[in-house]
């Protein structure tokens, strides 16, 4: 998978799924689309890479059933509709295209997850990527403070640098759907390495407190699950600049996988793994040892919590010893925390002593 492809190479690969199936309906027969099993049982570690990648299993959608003929239907107009923002230099969100299809009768969407998925179906078979397709999220990334400084492409087409510890107010700077080179250039830093954080009271905490000065750090907080634009800017920054990057979450199934989509992927975007993991991103905290190492104010786990911790033990992206301790200690004590627990000692205690201490094991942060 290139990271960008030009507009030619991207119309040229859809027309090459229309291809397809127009020479099986030649050839009197029912027209495919071959794609890989999206799940967990079909990512593996691709040692070259260095992330989860979906493997060989496969799937075939083709017009021998009612779902699998308006599958196909339905990726035929969104080719048709992907060339025509493209021709006409225009974007759509997610939700406009889901809202578009009203008009293709029986290629309609049922849900917005349907016309999402379909989105990344494309993004497989094309080699291309959601933003070749003009394509963007409801929502832009995350937001960043720290000194470190980037130029960003205006809508004239101009260039404006900013500092994102200097130029910005307290929310810090805010990253865009796109954060390709032709949007974003990397420019200076001054920085020894990057938190990524979960919670958007934590990363204010550490706004409020100084921490990306006093510690000399990059601070990005992930909005919860983060956006493809925030996985690609963290990567692109670790390894423009080569710094390690960091990971602050909570102490729940959920953020051990907020975590393993920043450093190995994710499985909904496993074809694109290579362009969004950060590999040797690192789990700074909470941890499950943590709870009862810092009498951590905590909850029990419900049984959502148990069921998912126990899908991750057999997640091959948790399959390393810590991770399976982890998960099986959280297990064993029925307990969770977030971070913001770490309040229960006062408001500066999380800058001034826990995450110094954290820091310390990996040599950051003296």
């Amino acid at each position: 998978m290139s990271e960008a492809k030009n507009r030619e190479e991207v119309i040229q690969n859809l027309n090459d799924v229309v291809e397809e199936m127009h020479n099986k309906m030649l050839k009197g027969k029912p027209p495919t689309m071959t794609l890989p099993v999206r799940s967990k049982t079909n990512i593996e570690f691709n040692q070259r890479l260095g992330v989860y990648k979906y493997g060989k299993k496969e799937t075939i959608r083709d017009a021998t059933s009612l779902g699998s003929a308006r599958q196909l239907l339905r990726a035929l107009h969104v080719i048709e509709f992907i060339e025509e923002m493209i021709d006409s230099e225009k974007s759509s969100t997610l939700r406009e295209m889901y809202y578009i299809s009203e008009g293709w009768g029986l290629g309609k969407f049922g849900t917005q997850n349907e016309s999402n998925n379909l989105a990344e179906d494309l993004e497989i078979v094309t080699k291309c990527m959601r933003e070749d397709f003009k394509l963007r999220p409801e929502e832009d990334g995350a937001r960043m403070i720290g000194n470190v400084t980037i130029e960003e492409r205006n809508r004239r087409g101009e260039w404006m640098r900013i500092n994102c510890r200097d130029d910005v107010g307290d929310s810090g700077y805010g990253l865009p759907y796109n954060v390709e080179p032709e949007k974003i250039r990397l420019i200076d830093e001054d920085i020894d390495y990057i938190m990524a954080i979960e919670t958007g009271g934590m990363f204010d905490r550490l706004v409020e407190n100084g921490f990306d000065e006093d510690s000399r750090c990059a601070l990005i907080h992930l909005k919860g699950q983060p956006a493809r634009s925030t996985r690609r800017m963290i990567k692109r920054m670790s390894e423009a600049w080569n710094k390690p990057v960091m990971v602050f979450a909570d102490c729940d199934p959920w953020s051990f996988r907020i975590f393993a989509s920043i450093a190995y992927g994710a499985i909904k975007t496993a074809h694109i793994s290579e362009y969004l993991a950060t590999t040797g991103a690192e789990y700074l905290g909470i941890t499950a040892d943590d709870i009862g190492a810092y009498d951590l104010p905590s909850d029990d786990l419900t049984p959502k919590d148990i069921e998912a911790l126990k899908a991750e033990l057999s997640d091959p992206r948790f399959s390393t010893g810590v991770w399976q301790n982890q998960i099986n200690q959280m297990l064993k004590e029925g307990k969770k925390a977030e971070q913001q627990s770490l309040a229960k000692y006062g408001l500066d205690y999380v800058t001034d002593e826990y995450l110094p201490e954290k820091l310390s094991e990996f040599g950051l942060g003296g």
